[in-house]
């Protein structure tokens, strides 16, 4: 109930000041595990991805939010999967949303990895497509447009900017993918970016980003 309430009002604090529009919906499972892959350019992108379904979706977060007993009932209410970073972090953080996933709830992983700049997708982490084809679960592709214009990497004050939410089809792993293989992972991989590019132009057409 927590998380629908937190999810509920940044909801409308979005429609006003970033007239956030979402569009895809229908795209999402209802039932049954998934894998968002978000674009990445804000920091907001997290909250903006999580308006894709009323379900909770499970993000990663730096295990040091999760330090203090408030802090971590706060985070893991809303959905945080506590992650090391430094040395070995890439694995942890696979193993983490794995758990998460096979607990029952989608979660989210942006494929691209840390925030990138501009229109461009850069090239995504095989992360996303060795958890689709290890749990045999879809990826829903996220575009997000304008959420840089409103908080870029390296800056530290928002700005109001219109945000538009792109979802593409669901991406199923092909039958017989094997994690072993590293040409269906590179697979999984380029249709996932080519579905993710295609939103992200159209995203940020809407957003009036050029």
């Amino acid at each position: 109930m927590f998380y629908a309430f937190a999810r509920g009002v940044l909801l409308a604090l979005s429609k006003v000041l970033f007239r956030i529009k979402i569009t895809g919906t229908e795209h999402v499972p209802t039932s049954g595990v998934f894998i968002v892959a978000p674009s990445h350019r804000s920091y907001f992108d997290t909250p903006f991805a999580s308006f894709v379904t009323r379900r909770r979706i499970r993000f990663m977060a730096k295990e040091e939010l999760f330090k203090h007993p408030v802090g971590a009932k706060l985070f893991l209410a809303l959905g945080g999967i506590p992650v090391t970073r430094g040395s070995a972090s890439a694995r942890s953080a696979t193993k983490a949303v794995q758990h998460a996933l096979e607990s029952g709830e989608p979660a989210a992983v942006f494929p691209e990895g840390t925030r990138a700049h501009g229109l461009t997708i850069t090239p995504l982490f095989d992360g996303t497509a060795y958890l689709a084809v290890k749990l045999g679960c879809p990826i829903v592709p996220v575009a997000i447009g304008g959420s840089e214009a409103i908080l870029a990497s390296g800056k530290k004050l928002p700005k109001l900017h219109r945000v538009s939410v792109h979802v593409g089809a669901p991406i199923y792993p092909p039958e017989g993918a094997s994690t072993r293989k590293r040409a269906d992972l590179v697979s999984v991989s380029d249709e996932l970016m080519k579905s993710l590019q295609s939103l992200f132009d159209a995203a940020n057409a809407d957003a009036g980003v050029q």
